[in-house]
């Protein structure tokens, strides 16, 4: 239903593209833009940005930034361990 980007994808092409296949943009403007954010759902690209932050943090591990496991299973196991160790309180 929606399609949520930054403002590195701001331009009517791609705007165009998303409403041709019936969904929503929910992509800021850039500050340049001559047309405002009023239609822009804010609450949405907040969720965004706590999934980019999530995966910002993953990445301070060092094994998982750089897929240093070669078997699945080894690598879903640091994955689990890693978001474990960022969701329980310092």
């Amino acid at each position: 239903d929606f399609v949520i980007a930054d403002k590195g994808y701001d331009s009517e092409a791609i705007r165009n593209k998303v409403r041709e296949r019936n969904s929503s943009p929910v992509i800021p403007r850039k500050q340049n833009s001559k047309t405002g954010n009023g239609d822009i759902d804010w609450c949405l690209y907040k969720y965004r940005h706590l999934v980019e932050n999530a995966f910002a943090r993953l990445k301070h591990f060092r094994a998982i930034a750089t897929r240093y496991d070669k078997l699945k299973l080894q690598f879903e196991s640091m994955l689990a361990l890693a978001c474990a160790m960022i969701w329980l309180p310092m």
